[in-house]
């Protein structure tokens, strides 16, 4: 498990670098969706409580397959591990979890402090019990 939930967990076999767009992600219980963006920002920690002088990485994944085109943010930290082969992505959430985030608006959330620190704690819960 990652320091944070914003950090890449050290065994997942994350590349610094490498571009996850495009990726399937797979849930615990069956797939979630595909990743349309993928971002490791450091503008973002400021003020994100628990990543002061880190790099928040984090993926915005479309859910549509299963969730009527619905947008979702996944913390690094929720990634098991990745499969550059096969391009997909295993989290340690059900999709139940993931469906129950805090709902994602691209404009409105994307950069906005107040909201990661919201999902950060959202999927710290469910990752730390």
């Amino acid at each position: 498990m990652s320091a944070t939930v914003w950090e890449y967990p050290e065994n997942a076999g994350y590349t610094a670098g490498t571009s996850l767009a495009g990726f399937k992600v797979e849930a615990t219980d069956g797939s979630v969706g595909k990743v349309e963006k993928h971002f490791e920002d450091t503008e973002v920690a400021e003020g994100t409580e628990g990543t002061e002088g880190t790099e928040a990485a984090y993926l915005v994944v479309n859910t549509s397959t299963w969730l009527f085109g619905k947008l979702c943010l996944l913390p690094a930290g929720v990634i098991r591990r990745l499969d550059t082969d096969d391009q997909k992505i295993y989290i340690e959430l059900t999709r139940e979890q993931v469906e129950g985030a805090p709902g994602f608006n691209e404009d409105k959330h994307l950069r906005d402090a107040e909201y990661l620190r919201i999902i950060g704690a959202y999927y710290d819960r469910h990752l730390r019990g």
